[in-house]
C-alpha cells in the first residue's frame, strides 16, 4: 500500500508541475500576457463581434491565436490560461467562464430587453425563386412555426417571432433541401432540420458549415437552398436573395475557468482587440479594470 501511495503520490506531483491541474493550487498569474483568441475571417461571428464593439475593418492584433469554428474556439479558451475569445451564446458549455460586460451577464432575458449590447441575428438566406419548390416552402413555414420557436428556446437562443401557430404537415411532401453555411447557427439548425425530417418523412435536410461567406455564397449561386448567416442580412454580398431570421443570439465574452474575473467593461475588450489602441491598448490581465 505505501509504495501504491507513494507511486500515486509521485504521479500527482508530476501532473501539478506540468500545469495540467489548476485544483493543485497553482494562481493565476495576471502579469502575463493576454492569449488573445479570434475567429478566422469571413466568419459571422468574428464579423458581428468586431462591428459591435466598434473595430468593424480592422485588422487582428499581432499574435492574435485564430480559431476555425465554435468549437475551436472553446477548445483554446479551455485550455490556455491567460486566454479571452468569444463564441456564440448558443454553443458554450461549462468548460470556460463566461463574463459579463459592462456588468450585464449574457442571458436570454438580457438580449431580448437589449440590456447586453453583444447581440446578433442569425439569418437565413435564400433566392425567392428557390422557395418556389414545396419542400423549401414548407421548411421555411416551419422555421416560423411554434415548433421551431420551442426548440430555439430549448437551446439558449433567442426567438423573436410572435405569435407563431403550429406547423401542419403537408401529405405525400418528399424532396431534398441542402443547407449551408455559418457554423455558429448550425448546430440549431440541425435540431431544427431533425424536428422537420420527422415531421415530414419524405423530405432530406442536408445541413453544412463552412461559415457565413460560405452562407452568403451558397444561397447567391444556387448551391444551397439556404445559406446560414451569423450577422445583419448585407444585400450587397447576395443581391439576388432575401432573408429570414431565425432567432437571435448573444455573442458570450469567454476566460478560462481558472481566470478571477467575472467582469469586463467594453472599453476594455476593445483595447484588447483594437490593433490601433495604441498607449491604451491592453496586453496582460493586470491591465484590466477591476
Amino acid at each position: 500500500m505505501k509504495k501504491i501511495f507513494a507511486l500515486l503520490l509521485t504521479f500527482t506531483l508530476i501532473i501539478c508541475s506540468l500545469g495540467a491541474l489548476t485544483s493543485c493550487g497553482a494562481k493565476f498569474d495576471e502579469n502575463k500576457n493576454i492569449s488573445v483568441v479570434t475567429r478566422e475571417d469571413g466568419s459571422g461571428t468574428k464579423s458581428a463581434f468586431m462591428e459591435i464593439i466598434g473595430l468593424k475593418g480592422k485588422t487582428d492584433v499581432s499574435g492574435v491565436i485564430v480559431a476555425t469554428g465554435t468549437a475551436a474556439v472553446l477548445g483554446e479558451v479551455k485550455g490556455n490560461p491567460l486566454a479571452i475569445g468569444y463564441d456564440s451564446l448558443g454553443y458554450i458549455t461549462d468548460e470556460v467562464k463566461v463574463l459579463k460586460v459592462d456588468g450585464v451577464e449574457a442571458t436570454i432575458e438580457n438580449i431580448k430587453n437589449d440590456a447586453y449590447k453583444i447581440s446578433r441575428p442569425l439569418n437565413v438566406v435564400y433566392q425567392e425563386s428557390r422557395v418556389a419548390s414545396e419542400a423549401n416552402a414548407a421548411f421555411l413555414t416551419f422555421l416560423q412555426s411554434s415548433d421551431a420557436q420551442k426548440i430555439i428556446s430549448d437551446n439558449g437562443y433567442v426567438s423573436t417571432k410572435e405569435g407563431a401557430v403550429a406547423y401542419t404537415v403537408v401529405p405525400g411532401l418528399s424532396g431534398e433541401i441542402a443547407i449551408s453555411g455559418s457554423t455558429s447557427l448550425m448546430p440549431l439548425m440541425e435540431k431544427l432540420a431533425a424536428k422537420f425530417e420527422a415531421m415530414q418523412s419524405g423530405v432530406k435536410v442536408t445541413v453544412g458549415g463552412g461559415g457565413s461567406g460560405t452562407g452568403y455564397n451558397d444561397a447567391k449561386n444556387g448551391v444551397s437552398d439556404f445559406g446560414m448567416i451569423s450577422e445583419s442580412f448585407k444585400s450587397e454580398k447576395a443581391e439576388n436573395c432575401t432573408y429570414y431570421e431565425v432567432a437571435k443570439d448573444g455573442i458570450a465574452v469567454i476566460v478560462n475557468k481558472n481566470n478571477p474575473l467575472d467582469n469586463i467593461s467594453m472599453e476594455d475588450l476593445k483595447n484588447i482587440y483594437n490593433v490601433d489602441a495604441g498607449d491604451a491598448t491592453i496586453k496582460t490581465w493586470a491591465d484590466v479594470s477591476k
